[in-house]
């Protein structure tokens, strides 16, 4: 096969073409899909004719799949697949997937299933970019600052608009309670690239106030979702979206007009994050072992070399 890689936008997103992903692929094409995320961050592939048994077995080639979340009901008969469904709510608020936990998916993958027949776009956001946005004392600052992350709190509904259908969501949700420390600034272990670990779960800085951990967040995640860090992606029928759990944010639209919209979510298990210095995330509150193995972090070397050298002069 020969793949074709063909940018989006400058700073996140290609759409790939030539490789078909219903079939076992080889070590040579995943190698070079893994690339392109590395880069691209984000990769869309069209007409995929993927269900949800073939769609596993795509994301396979990239690790281990954790089950759908540690909180909230899979797809009957798909224990590792989630529905995200208008129906059991919209999550209109940026975040990276489950960073509440001591490891996060180090990959999501989404899959067109119902499509309203306008808006519901995935707006997804480069944080490495965001990381490089960054002016030199607020870099410094960052550098060093911790997050805790929780799920125990409703990310996707304002308070005022809980009925009792809601609050039942907001309680599965919350089921299990999860507070998770992380730094700041997360190194890829990949690409080497630092990027901004942060997004709707992160909820204080440690040290801090609830208020100015706010302040501080607010300013930070402005870097994030700058339009020229965001890919705005307009959903066809009998797509994938791959992005990089790792170093993006997104977000989904609620700009359809209560139409029924409906993806099936995959995750790969990820790795635990380290900050700048080597120190690790750790846990505060809450066991996921249910829901996701560790992924085994890679030896520096087999990081991309073009990437990883964008990223040492940016550190520099």
């Amino acid at each position: 096969m020969s793949i074709e890689i063909q940018k989006v936008t400058a700073n996140i997103g290609a759409r790939v073409s030539g490789v078909d992903i219903s079939k076992p692929l080889d070590e040579e094409t995943v190698a070079a899909l893994r690339e392109a995320l590395n880069v691209h961050k984000a990769l869309v592939f069209d007409d995929v004719n993927l269900d949800d048994e073939s769609h596993q077995a795509f994301v396979r080639h990239f690790g281990d799949v954790t089950t759908a979340h540690p909180t909230v009901a899979a797809v009957d008969g798909a224990a590792n697949v989630l529905p995200v469904d208008s129906e059991r709510g919209r999550a209109n608020h940026w975040h990276t997937d489950v960073t509440f936990v001591l490891n996060p998916p180090q990959a999501t993958t989404l899959r067109s299933i119902t499509i309203p027949p306008y808006g519901g776009e995935t707006l997804i956001a480069n944080s490495a970019a965001a990381y490089r946005d960054l002016p030199e004392p607020l870099r410094r600052l960052a550098d060093g600052l911790w997050a805790e992350h929780t799920n125990d709190y409703d990310y996707a509904v304002p308070d005022e608009e809980i009925d009792a259908e809601k609050a039942e969501q907001r309680a599965l949700f919350t089921s299990i309670k999860y507070r998770t420390a992380h730094p700041v600034v997360r190194v890829h272990p990949l690409t080497g690239e630092r990027g901004l670990f942060i997004g709707g779960f992160a909820q204080r800085i440690v040290g801090l106030s609830l208020g100015e951990s706010r302040k501080i967040l607010d300013l930070l995640q402005s870097y994030v979702t700058r339009p020229e860090n965001v890919l705005r992606h307009r959903w066809s029928e009998n797509q994938l979206v791959v992005f990089d759990n790792r170093v993006t944010q997104h977000y989904a639209i609620d700009n359809y007009d209560g139409l029924p919209r409906r993806l099936h979510r995959v995750t790969v298990a990820g790795d635990v994050p380290a900050g700048i210095e080597g120190r690790e995330s750790h846990s505060i509150e809450g066991d996921a072992s249910h829901y996701t193995s560790v992924a085994v972090r890679p030896a520096p070397e087999a990081a991309s070399v073009a990437v990883r050298e964008e990223a040492a002069s940016v550190a520099a």
